[in-house]
């Protein structure tokens, strides 16, 4: 980064139990530099703790911004869904971990062996949670039938996030519509981690399957991630806090 980011911000572990409502809010920094990520963060202050570094960033500006944003005391979503044979796979994993990451993607379509290599990679930062992505936000059951995927979103997503967690993976993506299923299935004891959230009136842009903050949270949801809403608001701080007020219930 071009320059500091703000003040060193104490938090506790990450954590999908916690009482504070911003453990639970992820912003996505959905830019291409660093001084537009830094000017973000600044503006959101701490009215958020977790940043999703994804592809576009990661892209322009390489693992710098992360070091920098874990320097200074934010914790990082590193959204870069690895998906390839399962050493090259661990080997994205460990180099993540050096990074110190708080929590990072592989695709659960990767299967068995390569699911296991991220989570043995991942043991180097015991912290760090391996997130299996199932069925992308943007995706619906006519995307999936084209690529020769049988039977409903939700069937995919179930299915998925079982392969996933039978092999270490401690959460999974997911929309928060199949959220509520997959605890009813699969129980409470892992992480749902929901892109595609919208305030309420909020445009839906590419994704297809949409819900609120508190419909997220309430389905079953443990952390959305929301960027635009934020990023692009007149006050980034203002509508974190009404998000975080929305996932409380406040």
């Amino acid at each position: 980064m071009t320059a500091a980011l703000p003040d060193r911000i104490p938090t506790d572990s990450l954590s999908y139990r916690s009482d504070d409502p911003r453990q639970r809010l992820i912003v996505a920094l959905d830019v291409s530099s660093a001084a537009a990520a830094q000017k973000i963060v600044a503006a959101v202050g701490d009215s958020a703790l977790t940043y999703k570094v994804g592809m576009q960033l990661y892209t322009a500006v390489g693992p710098q911004i992360v070091r920098d944003l874990v320097a200074s005391g934010r914790q990082v979503f590193l959204d870069l869904k690895y998906h390839d044979i399962p050493n090259t796979v661990g080997a994205a994993v460990g180099e993540a971990a050096k990074l110190g990451v708080s929590m990072l993607t592989v695709h659960a379509s990767g299967s068995d062996k390569m699911l296991r290599a991220a989570v043995e990679a991942a043991k180097a930062r015991p912290e760090l949670i391996v997130l299996a992505v199932t069925v992308l936000t943007s995706m619906d059951g006519n995307d999936l039938e084209k690529i020769g995927v049988r039977g409903s979103v939700e069937d995919s997503v179930v299915r998925l996030a079982t392969i996933a967690l039978a092999n270490g993976c401690q959460g999974v993506v997911a929309s928060a519509r199949e959220a509520s299923t997959l605890r009813a299935e699969l129980g409470d004891k892992f992480a749902i981690v929901t892109p595609g959230v919208r305030p309420a009136g909020g445009d839906a842009g590419d994704q297809v399957r949409v819900v609120t903050p508190a419909e997220a949270i309430a389905s079953g949801a443990s952390h959305i991630v929301v960027g635009r809403p934020i990023t692009e608001a007149a006050d980034p701080a203002a509508e974190a806090r009404a998000i975080l007020g929305q996932i409380s219930g406040k």
